[in-house]
C-alpha cells in the first residue's frame, strides 16, 4: 500500500494535524521561511500524505503556511514593509471586529477577559504572554457574527505572530507595563459595551506596537 493510499486520510486526521501544527507554528517552533515536508509530517503523525496536504491547505487559509506545489509547505517570511502593511490593516479591521462583537459579547466573555488579564499581570514569561494575549483579544471578538470578518482578523493576527514574539523578547518588562494598561482600557470599554472607546483604545494599542516593532528592521526578512 502506497503512502498516498494509506488509511487515516479523512478530515478528522487533517484537522488533527492542522491543530498540532498550528500550535507549534504559533509557539515559534517553526521559524519564518522554514519548510514543512509532507513525508516528515506524515511519518510524525503516522498517516499518509493526503491528510498532511489538506492540513497544509487549512493552515494556508489561516495565514500560517504557504503551500509549495509538490514540495510541501513553508512558514511565510515577511519583510518590514509587509509587516507594517499587515499591522495597518489590523488597525482598521480589528476595531471593526470588536465593535461588531460588543453587542453580542456576554458577561461571561468579559469575565473571561478579566481572568486572562489577571494571569498576564502575574506571569511575565513571553511565551505564556503570547498565548494569553491572543486569548484576550479573541475572547473580545467572540460576539462577532461575521465569519468573514473573524476569518480576516485571525489571518492577519497569525501572519504577524512571529514578529510580535521577537519584538516582545527585545522589549521585555518595559513594554508589558504599557500592554497591561492598554488591555485594562479595552477591558473597561468592553465591560461598558462602549464601542467608540473600545475601537479607539484598540486602534492605539495596535498602532503603538506597529510603530515600535517596525523600528527594528533587523527582525524582518530581506
Amino acid at each position: 500500500m502506497s503512502a498516498d493510499t494509506a488509511p487515516g486520510t479523512d478530515s478528522v486526521s487533517s484537522q488533527r494535524i492542522a491543530n498540532a501544527l498550528r500550535e507549534s507554528i504559533l509557539a515559534g517552533d517553526y521559524q519564518p521561511g522554514e519548510r514543512l515536508f509532507q513525508d516528515v509530517v506524515a511519518e510524525q503523525f503516522g498517516t499518509s500524505r493526503i491528510p498532511v496536504r489538506e492540513a497544509f491547505r487549512i493552515l494556508e487559509t489561516e495565514g500560517l503556511t504557504e503551500v509549495l506545489p509538490n514540495r510541501g509547505a513553508r512558514v511565510p517570511a515577511l519583510d518590514l514593509y509587509e509587516v507594517n502593511t499587515f499591522y495597518r490593516m489590523r488597525e482598521r479591521l480589528e476595531p471593526l471586529t470588536l465593535a461588531e462583537s460588543l453587542e453580542h459579547l456576554t458577561d461571561e466573555h468579559v469575565a473571561r477577559m478579566e481572568e486572562i488579564q489577571d494571569e498576564i499581570e502575574r506571569d511575565a514569561d513571553v511565551s505564556r504572554f503570547l498565548v494569553l494575549d491572543r486569548d484576550f483579544h479573541m475572547t473580545s471578538y467572540a460576539g462577532c457574527r461575521s465569519e468573514q470578518l473573524l476569518s480576516f482578523t485571525v489571518r492577519l493576527w497569525n501572519s504577524t505572530q512571529h514578529y510580535r514574539r521577537a519584538f516582545m523578547l527585545l522589549q521585555g518588562e518595559d513594554r508589558m507595563t504599557i500592554v497591561n494598561a492598554e488591555h485594562r482600557l479595552i477591558l473597561d470599554a468592553c465591560r461598558r459595551r462602549d464601542a467608540e472607546d473600545a475601537q479607539r483604545f484598540l486602534e492605539g494599542h495596535i498602532r503603538r506596537t506597529r510603530v515600535a516593532l517596525t523600528s527594528h528592521p533587523e527582525l524582518f526578512a530581506g
